[in-house]
């Protein structure tokens, strides 16, 4: 392990002297052979597929695993427009002149070797190596036991594009010890990895969180609520909830819990219920949720579950304090939303929802590296220091002050 990561920390000083023409040339190349090796990426996936087949494995859990030719062509587009955006190293930040006429600027670098430990989506093993290389960065992936095949198919290829330029494969390397022993070794070896990022399962995060020396920046789990306000468009409301919980279940960013203000639950919940069954959601819901529709009893810990499939939760609740209340209680801060009209109530709710992203009449699914304009995500951070949300090439970036003097002495 300290031999391997010898090696990947040293190749970080090959990475820092390519120029931003270079580093997107090679992303371009990469982004193209994953298209050219479709075939071969999906025949790996296959092999995770029907392994997940044998250990029973959620259809949500499958669906995360699952890589066919039209995934496969987002994760290339992904590289490209990561390739399209700005150099996030090397930026002069702010410059100024001391009265001792020393010149400084805060100048972006990256962080050095980052170790990014996820789970199921074998996508997010390009998505990162891609993130890592336009940043400058070294990165050690560990991805879920569920899709190896698939992940060292994708990292081969885009090692391979390496290769082909010259330059050391250990820039994007998985990690040679996938075990729990092997993680447990990673996240102690400060001397050589400068950051951990770990996103997947909750107890994976409490885990790494708990015993890591690295510093880490951690994608807790996506706890996120819709709470449909007395002044909401219906229409709209019903929408955007189904969107939020159905489109994907079984992504972070999806609704847990919808809350309902019960000025208009009796009109609204019939609608959404109506919505619902439609998809086959199966409803938890409060009490009061019950007296208007048919739906199982919701415990206190099913309001505190992220389910990452096509269950929800619904409460009603006394207007937007009431569901404040319940998203301070319950919520991850990952993501939240409101639906209403009403500007001073959407203006509360946006103020007083601690969380890395707060929509106002929109689907939390939004919450997503590649909608924000990122090209892709490393993860959605729900740290409060250095990255918060979606953490595209800018979170993978720190800074350091370049000073210029004549020959200054401190008196």
């Amino acid at each position: 392990m300290e031999k391997f990561l010898e090696e990947a920390k040293a190749s970080s000083r090959v990475l820092a002297q390519l120029s931003g023409a270079q580093k997107n040339r090679i992303l371009r190349q990469m982004a193209q052979a994953l298209r050219d090796n479709t075939q071969a990426i999906v025949e790996a996936n296959e092999l995770d597929i029907a392994e997940a087949e044998v250990n029973n494995l959620s259809s949500a859990l499958k669906d995360r695993l699952l890589l066919d030719a039209k995934r496969i062509e987002a994760m290339a587009t992904a590289v490209e427009e990561i390739a399209a955006l700005k150099d996030p190293v090397g930026r002069v930040l702010e410059g100024w002149v001391t009265e001792d006429g020393l010149k400084i600027e805060k100048v972006s670098i990256p962080i050095g070797v980052i170790g990014i430990i996820y789970e199921s989506r074998p996508n997010v093993t390009s998505d990162t190596a891609a993130l890592s290389f336009k940043s400058a960065n070294v990165c050690v992936l560990k991805g879920g036991k569920e899709a190896q095949h698939s992940n060292e198919a994708i990292a081969k290829v885009l090692r391979d594009v390496l290769k082909q330029n010259d330059l050391p494969e250990a820039l994007i390397s998985l990690l040679p010890d996938a075990s729990r022993e092997g993680v447990a070794k990673l996240i102690k070896m400060d001397k050589y990895v400068d950051l951990i990022v770990p996103r997947g399962g909750e107890a994976l995060i409490r885990y790494v969180s708990e015993n890591a020396t690295v510093p880490v920046v951690k994608h807790d789990k996506g706890q996120c609520h819709t709470y449909i306000d007395e002044d909401a468009d219906i229409q709209k409301a019903v929408a955007i909830a189904l969107n939020a919980k159905v489109q994907r279940p079984g992504v972070c960013n999806a609704m847990e819990t919808l809350l309902v203000d019960q000025a208009i639950a009796d009109e609204v919940l019939p609608q959404l219920k109506e919505a619902f069954d439609a998809v086959h959601t199966q409803l938890k819901g409060c009490e009061a949720t019950r007296m208007i529709i048919e739906a199982e009893e919701a415990s206190e810990e099913d309001f505190d579950t992220e389910y990452l499939a096509n269950i929800l939760n619904i409460r009603v609740v006394e207007g937007v304090e009431g569901a404040i209340d319940h998203i301070i209680r319950f919520g991850s801060g990952h993501s939240e939303a409101i639906i209403t009209e009403n500007i001073t109530t959407a203006e509360k709710f946006l103020n007083s929802i601690d969380a890395a992203a707060v929509y106002v009449n929109a689907s939390t699914r939004f919450t997503d590296g590649g909608a924000f304009g990122f090209g892709a995500e490393v993860g959605i951070s729900t740290n409060k220091l250095h990255a918060r949300g979606p953490m595209g090439i800018e979170g993978l970036t720190t800074y350091k002050f370049k000073i210029y003097g004549s020959g200054q002495i401190r008196q």
